[in-house]
């Protein structure tokens, strides 16, 4: 029997200024449902990431009925956690915990479909022949599942933790097919872009840019016209790499679409209840006081 109230919450750092609390509960409230929505930001508790086992327990026992993970725990909830679905066993990382009624958990992915959401509708004509992402991280390896899902040619992986992007690689062709993904340098980025330069683009995916966290990931004369442009970062909706990025000539796709596509999925899954995707991009319009835009 369908339930009509459902408490969820977000574990994760810094993560005050989120919005995915208004996005679900705004929906909510159109399907008439008693839904709250809590924040469990480890940096106001005075934890560390690794805790998120004991948060994730006593969300359980306080009769929460699933939960978002974000930013630095998408890869330490795994252990505690009782099964993953497929997606989230392929990509090594979680969003969304379900909580059954027996009290198990199991974990999901939803940045992956919504990062190819957003991504087919913001650049629907972007060359996929060679991306070059910065990140492999949690987020990182959502959105090189959801290019390489769309088409993309090849991925090339940098990351501040070289082990990091070579694991992610390995994953990537062992579930893609071999010379699907590899990892690079940081020290050859200029030539990496270069090479992308009018047949792929940058996705960038990492907590650089975030309110906390400003500034360019990367130096700013390596964006040039003939590369696109993918930002993961939401807070604030125009990070400064894409304000860079635009005045260089670049297209560019902010993190909006990705946050909201993810949220209505991690709704579905939460209430078992089909959210209204275009409602919620509304709202994450009037929320950020961001103009609509057209895909």
């Amino acid at each position: 029997m369908a339930k009509d109230g459902y408490l969820v919450g977000l574990i994760g750092s810094g993560i005050g200024p989120s919005l995915s609390p208004a996005l679900h509960e705004r929906e909510a409230d159109r399907q008439v449902l008693r839904y709250v929505y809590r924040i469990i930001d480890i940096d106001v508790l005075g934890v560390p990431p690794e805790a998120v086992g004991e948060l994730l327990r006593s969300a359980r026992d306080l009769g929460f009925d699933g939960l978002n993970i974000t930013h630095p725990c998408k890869q330490l909830v795994l252990p505690h956690l009782d099964t993953l679905s497929p997606q989230a066993q392929a990509l090594g990382a979680v969003n969304s915990v379900v909580f059954d009624s027996d009290g198990r958990a199991t974990g999901h992915n939803t940045d992956v479909t919504g990062f190819a959401a957003s991504f087919a509708r913001g650049l629907p004509h972007a060359s996929l022949q060679h991306v070059v992402q910065l990140g492999a991280g949690g987020a990182g390896a959502a959105v090189a599942h959801a290019l390489l899902t769309l088409g993309a040619e090849r991925i090339t992986m940098v990351d501040a933790l070289p082990e990091r992007a070579a694991a992610l690689s390995t994953a990537l062709n062992r579930h893609f097919g071999a010379d699907r993904a590899a990892a690079g340098n940081p020290e050859r980025l200029p030539a990496l872009l270069a090479a992308a330069r009018g047949a792929g683009g940058l996705v960038h995916a990492t907590p650089t840019g975030m309110a906390a966290r400003p500034g360019l990931p990367l130096p700013a004369e390596l964006l040039h016209p003939g590369l696109w442009v993918a930002d993961v970062v939401y807070r604030p909706l125009e990070t400064e790499l894409l304000r860079t990025a635009r005045a260089a000539g670049c297209a560019t796709l902010d993190g909006g679409g990705m946050a909201v596509f993810q949220a209505a999925d991690a709704f579905q899954l939460f209430t078992g209840r089909e959210p209204d995707s275009t409602r919620m991009l509304a709202d994450f319009r009037q929320l950020t006081g961001a103009l609509p835009t057209t895909p």
